[in-house]
C-alpha cells in the first residue's frame, strides 16, 4: 500500500502467473479485505514477469479436475466464480496493467477490473472452446458484451481466438494501449489520479455500473437520483464546491492518505551543528 494505491501482483512468473487452487482463494480473500481498509482507494493489478496471466495452471488445476465428481467440479468453478465477484463488489476502481498474455482466466479477470491499460505486444484470448469448454466462464458472458458488444462478445467467446492489443482496443476490451515499459507507470498514474479523487463518490459509480445491468431507464434513474442525493450529502460536495469558489484544487475527506511523506530538512552545507535552544547552552546558575 503507497499513497493510498494497493498493488496486487501475480507472482508466478515462471508459469506466467498460472493461477492455482490457492491463488484463486488468496486473490479473493485479497481483494475482499481491500474492500474493508480505510486507507485503501485505489487499486492496482497486475503481473510480474513476460506475462499478466495465463490462465488457469495446466499441472496444478487441469490434471487434477479428471479427478473430481460432478459437485467437486461444480465447487471449483463456483471458487473461480468468487473471484470475479470479489473484484466487482470491491468499492475501488481497480486498473489492471496488462503485458504478455491474458488467456483464459487471466482474460476474464482483467475483463472484471474497471480500467485496463494494455501493453503493445499483449494479447488476448477467452480460449475456454479451444479444450472443449463453454466461452461464458467465471462471469465472462456477464462481462463482455458491456465491454465490447453482444456481436463482439459472441465472437470471442465461441471461437476462442487469441487478438493483439490493438484489436482488444478496437473492441473496447481495453482502455488504452501503450509501449510495454509504460503499461504499469501509466496504470499506476491512474490509480493514484482516482485515490485522489472523491473515494464516497467512486464508490458509488462502482455501485451504480454494477447494478443498474439489470434495471429498466426508470428504475436506473430512481437508483442514480438516489445516489446522487447521498453524494450531494457528503462533505467531498460541500469541499468541492467551496474549493472551487477559492479557484483551488478540492481536497476529498481522506486524501491525505495520498500525500506523499514531507522531506527531512536538507543538511547543512556548512556542517553546522542543528539550532539548539540558546537558553541550553547557557553555563548552570550558582546559588549565591
Amino acid at each position: 500500500m503507497e499513497l493510498g494505491v494497493a498493488e496486487v501482483t501475480l507472482d508466478r512468473p515462471e508459469r506466467l502467473n498460472a493461477l492455482t487452487f490457492e491463488v484463486y482463494q488468496e486473490l479473493r480473500e485479497t481483494f475482499r479485505s481491500l474492500g474493508r481498509a480505510p486507507e485503501c482507494r485505489a487499486i492496482v493489478l497486475t503481473g510480474r514477469g513476460r506475462g499478466f496471466c495465463s490462465g488457469g495452471d495446466v499441472e496444478g488445476i487441469i490434471a487434477e479436475l479428471f479427478s473430481l465428481d460432478a459437485e467437486g467440479l461444480l465447487e471449483f468453478t463456483r471458487v473461480t466464480g468468487a473471484l470475479i465477484q470479489a473484484v466487482r463488489e470491491v468499492r475501488r476502481p481497480v486498473v489492471a496493467a496488462v503485458h504478455g498474455v491474458a488467456v483464459g482466466a487471466g482474460a476474464v479477470l482483467a475483463a472484471a477490473c474497471d480500467l485496463r491499460v494494455a501493453g503493445d505486444t499483449s494479447r488476448f484470448g477467452f480460449i475456454f472452446p479451444k479444450v472443449g469448454l463453454c466461452g461464458a466462464d467465471m462471469g465472462a458472458g456477464y462481462l463482455l458484451p458491456r465491454l465490447v458488444g453482444l456481436g463482439n462478445a459472441s465472437e470471442l467467446l465461441f471461437f476462442g481466438d487469441v487478438i493483439p492489443a490493438q484489436e482488444a482496443l478496437r473492441m473496447g476490451l481495453v482502455n488504452r494501449v501503450v509501449p510495454s515499459e509504460e503499461v504499469l507507470p501509466l496504470a499506476r498514474e491512474w490509480a493514484r489520479r482516482l485515490a485522489r479523487g472523491p473515494h464516497f463518490a467512486h464508490a458509488m459509480t462502482k455501485q451504480m455500473l454494477e447494478s443498474e445491468h439489470g434495471m429498466t431507464l426508470a428504475q436506473a434513474i430512481e437508483a442514480e437520483a438516489q445516489a446522487q442525493a447521498l453524494c450531494m450529502a457528503h462533505a467531498d460536495f460541500r469541499a468541492a464546491y467551496e474549493a472551487n469558489r477559492a479557484k483551488q484544487p478540492p481536497r476529498f475527506r481522506g486524501a491525505e492518505r495520498c500525500d506523499p511523506p514531507e522531506a527531512p530538512p536538507p543538511p547543512d552545507p556548512l556542517g553546522a551543528a542543528p539550532a539548539q535552544d540558546p537558553l541550553a547552552t547557557l553555563p548552570p546558575r550558582r546559588e549565591p
